[in-house]
């Protein structure tokens, strides 16, 4: 087999754990099944924007359009001016509507809480809504006095000043049920004990708060015969509950062992999932997908990390880890825990990146080429 990904580099760090990820992936299918990717290099991001003057060239999104299976290093976000976010733009565009985030523990690493071993759980964000859908318009602006006007006088809001910015939070029964339902059966698939609704739905009733009740409504009519509430538990059957997002994350750190898998609105997902990511040791060994129901597209949760770019440093550990996800969701499993031993056994051997260095006592720092190199020999 002879499988098609697009993958886009990045910016930043991006070109160097490309070139330390790229084997092991390779070598971990190659040593499972024989079978072999064709991978295509699309534009965007800062290279892009310097060979065709787009950050975003149509052509990547009608390549991506098309495509099933893609991947992608960081791309540069700034704060507060210039373009909005081409990892949005990416979401957005090509419907990229469930964010998923894997979370689970690796031995070796002494992280910040006393027990990460606790710690296994999926994220399931709504990646398309929320406030990440963009819409918000700067304070004493045109826009955002004029639909502040209209807010009051149309529609009674109060305590809004005049000097106020205002951003607008859309989220769906559509949106979100869609987002729920792929949370539901993965969870049923792989044999998970609970799914969480996390939402701030006491303070905002008719978004989030309905976002809990769509949780239920699809549960109820869709796998009632496989899911109970955690005031009706049954045995065999899926738990379905809900936590308020900052009770939430008191949850993660005192019972993450009573929780598996999260389904989420968007920002408190952006929050939750970084979160549980230091719980385990960091964003450096963080891999997630985002998909739409026909494209994959799997990509590195850190950042750019310009300030130490092109120097060797940064940890391809999330990029690799991403090839897993790849591979697992091929149907090649054996393959992805093939990589995750390989990643463990780096760990266990101490010769690790200066992110992971701090958390294992003795350790020895290394490049980030010789860390991908090091994970390859394991495999």
């Amino acid at each position: 087999m002879r499988k098609k990904i697009y993958w886009i580099e990045g910016d930043g760090i991006g070109a160097e754990i490309w070139r330390a990820a790229r084997p092991v992936i390779n070598a971990a299918l190659a040593l499972e099944s024989g079978d072999t990717l064709e991978w295509i290099e699309l534009p965007a991001g800062e290279k892009a924007q310097t060979e065709t003057g787009s950050s975003l060239p149509e052509s990547t999104l009608q390549a991506l359009a098309n495509a099933t299976l893609a991947m992608k290093g960081p791309l540069g976000t700034p704060v507060g001016t210039g373009i909005r976010s081409l990892n949005v733009a990416l979401r957005q565009g090509l419907d990229l509507y469930a964010c998923i985030r894997p979370v689970r523990y690796f031995d070796g690493l002494e992280t910040p809480v006393k027990h990460p071993e606790r710690v296994n759980m999926v994220i399931f964000r709504e990646n398309t809504e929320d406030v990440y859908a963009g819409i918000e318009y700067a304070a004493c602006s045109p826009e955002s006095q004029k639909l502040i006007v209209f807010l009051r006088e149309e529609l009674g809001a109060k305590n809004l000043r005049d000097t106020a910015a205002v951003g607008i939070k859309p989220m769906t029964e559509h949106g979100s049920k869609r987002l729920i339902r792929r949370a539901l059966r993965f969870a049923l698939d792989t044999g998970q004990k609970s799914l969480t609704f996390v939402h701030k739905g006491n303070i905002m009733k008719f978004t989030e708060g309905a976002f809990r009740q769509w949780g239920y409504d699809v549960a109820a009519q869709e796998f009632a015969e496989d899911t109970c509430t955690e005031k009706n538990p049954r045995p065999g059957r899926l738990i379905i509950k809900d936590r308020i997002a900052d009770a939430m994350f008191q949850e993660a750190l005192l019972r993450p062992e009573q929780y598996h898998v999260l389904a989420t609105p968007n920002l408190n997902g952006d929050y939750l999932s970084d979160a549980l990511a230091a719980q385990v040791g960091g964003l450096g060994l963080a891999p997630g997908v985002n998909m739409s129901d026909t494209l994959a597209f799997f990509e590195a949760t850190h950042g750019t990390a310009p300030t130490i770019a092109g120097q060797d440093k940064a940890n391809p550990g999330s990029l690799i880890l991403c090839g897993a996800l790849l591979l697992e969701h091929l149907g090649i499993p054996a393959a992805a825990e093939r990589i995750r031993k390989a990643v463990a056994k780096a760990i266990a051997a101490k010769n690790v990146t200066e992110d992971l260095a701090p958390q294992i006592a003795g350790a020895k720092i290394v490049g980030c080429a010789a860390f991908g190199d090091s994970i390859g020999e394991n495999l």
